[in-house]
C-alpha cells in the first residue's frame, strides 16, 4: 500500500502548499492513506478545528500533532473530541485526545498510527517515547501489521535511536519537528522505512518557515521578536512509502521536496 506523509505544515503558506499537492499526490500515485503533521498550520503554533476539517478534505486520513499542540484557544476541545487528529502519546495520563489509533485506507486495509514528541531539547516534561511508544506499537500491531510513527523530535541522535529501536516493530518512524528536511530515507535492516526529518510544508524562503528579518534580528539583538510566517518558496516536503499491507514491512521510501506550481 501507498502511504503519503506529509511533514509540518507551516501557517497558511503550507496550506495553500498543501491544498494543492495532496489531491494531486493521492491521484498521481494511487495513495491509499495520507498522514499529515498540522503542528504549525495555525500561523506557525497549533492547529484549529477549522484548518483540521480542511486538512481532511484534501485527503488527509490523520492528523499528528507536537509540541505546539494545544497552542491555539480551542486545541483543548477540538484534539479531545476528534477522531482523526493525534497529539502525542507520551504525554501524561489523563491528557485529553489520543496518541494512538487505527485508521481505515482507502484500499481497505488498517493504518496504524502513533504520534510522540522526544525529550532532549524540548521544553515540555513528558513520558519516555521509547517505553511508551513500544507500549503502544504492541497495541497497534495486535491489530494490524502496518504501523506509522510520527516523532516529533529536535535531537538527531534522539531521532535515530528511536528509529533503530523500532526497527522490524514498525513500518515507518518520520521524523518532524526541525523543518529541515535530511537526505537520510532508507529502509532499515528490520525493514523500516525511516527519515531523521521530513521536513517543513510551507514557505522555504524564510527561516524555517518565519519572515527572515524578525528570525535574524532575534539571533543578532538577542531580543524577544513577534515571528510571523513568511509568504514565498512555498514547498510541499515529505515521504511516500510503499508498504507490503501482510507483513507490515516497508518495500521503498521516497524522499517528497515539491514547489507549489501555483506561485
Amino acid at each position: 500500500m501507498k502511504i503519503l506523509f506529509v511533514g509540518d505544515v507551516y501557517g497558511r503558506p503550507g496550506r495553500r502548499a498543501a491544498a494543492y499537492w495532496i489531491p494531486r499526490l493521492i491521484e498521481q500515485q494511487a495513495v491509499d492513506f495520507c498522514i499529515v503533521n498540522g503542528e504549525n498550520s495555525a500561523g506557525g503554533f497549533g492547529i484549529t478545528e477549522k484548518i483540521g476539517r480542511k486538512f481532511h478534505a484534501y485527503g488527509a486520513d490523520v492528523i499528528t500533532m507536537g509540541d505546539h499542540v494545544w497552542d491555539q484557544k480551542d486545541s483543548l476541545s477540538y484534539i479531545t473530541g476528534g477522531d482523526r487528529i493525534l497529539r502525542p502519546e507520551n504525554f501524561p495520563a489523563g491528557v485529553g485526545g489520543i496518541g494512538a489509533s487505527i485508521f481505515s485506507g482507502r484500499n481497505g486495509h488498517s493504518v496504524g498510527v502513533l504520534s510522540l514528541v522526544g525529550r532532549t531539547y524540548m521544553k515540555l516534561t513528558l513520558d519516555c517515547p521509547f517505553r511508551v511508544g513500544l507500549e503502544a506499537v504492541e497495541r497497534l500491531r495486535a491489530k494490524t501489521p502496518v504501523v506509522v510513527v510520527d516523532f516529533h523530535a529536535e535531537a538527531t541522535s534522539e531521532k535515530i535511536a528511536l528509529g533503530q529501536y523500532l526497527d522490524g516493530k514498525v513500518s515507518a518512524v518520520l521524523g518532524t519537528h526541525t523543518h529541515v528536511q535530511t537526505a537520510d530515507e532508507q529502509v532499515l535492516v528490520g525493514g523500516t522505512a525511516y527519515m531523521t526529518d521530513a521536513g517543513m510544508t510551507g514557505p522555504h524562503d524564510s527561516v524555517i518557515g518565519a519572515k527572515k528579518e524578525p528570525a535574524i534580528k532575534r539571533f543578532v539583538n538577542q531580543m524577544p521578536v513577534r515571528f510571523e510566517p513568511a509568504t514565498s518558496g512555498m514547498k510541499l516536503c515529505g515521504a511516500l512509502l510503499d508498504i507490503d499491507e501482510s507483513s507490515g514491512k516497508a518495500r521503498s521510501i521516497e524522499r517528497l521536496r515539491l514547489d507549489l506550481e501555483e506561485e
